[in-house]
């Protein structure tokens, strides 16, 4: 009778989604009132990146973003400069352990 053990051979590779690297950014500066989230969450869903963009009681935005590290970091870069109206004066990132949302959803 075969062993009923797992072998590592025959075991699918984890999905891309749970090998999806999520980071949580606030930016600072003129950043509500300037189309901020939406904007960001129009160039996340380009990237293929799920997560949110929320506004702060004060006044900075937040940012989490799952997805492949270099659509991540692209998303990082365009955050530092946000929308035409929007002046970002400090971005802070941190990567987090967290599970990934379907989507990207603004509040």
């Amino acid at each position: 009778m075969p062993s009923r053990r797992a072998n590592p051979a025959r075991n699918p590779a984890p999905t891309d989604l749970a090998m999806a690297l999520c980071r949580l950014f606030t930016i600072k500066g003129r950043v509500q009132g300037v189309f901020f989230r939406d904007s960001t969450r129009r160039v996340a869903q380009t990237l293929g990146i799920s997560g949110y963009a929320i506004n702060l009681p004060n006044g900075n935005v937040e940012v989490l973003a799952c997805g492949e590290s270099n659509s991540v970091d692209e998303l990082a870069a365009w955050l530092q400069d946000g929308p035409q109206m929007a002046r970002v004066d400090e971005l802070i990132a941190r990567n987090i352990e967290v599970d990934a949302p379907d989507d990207f959803q603004t509040g």
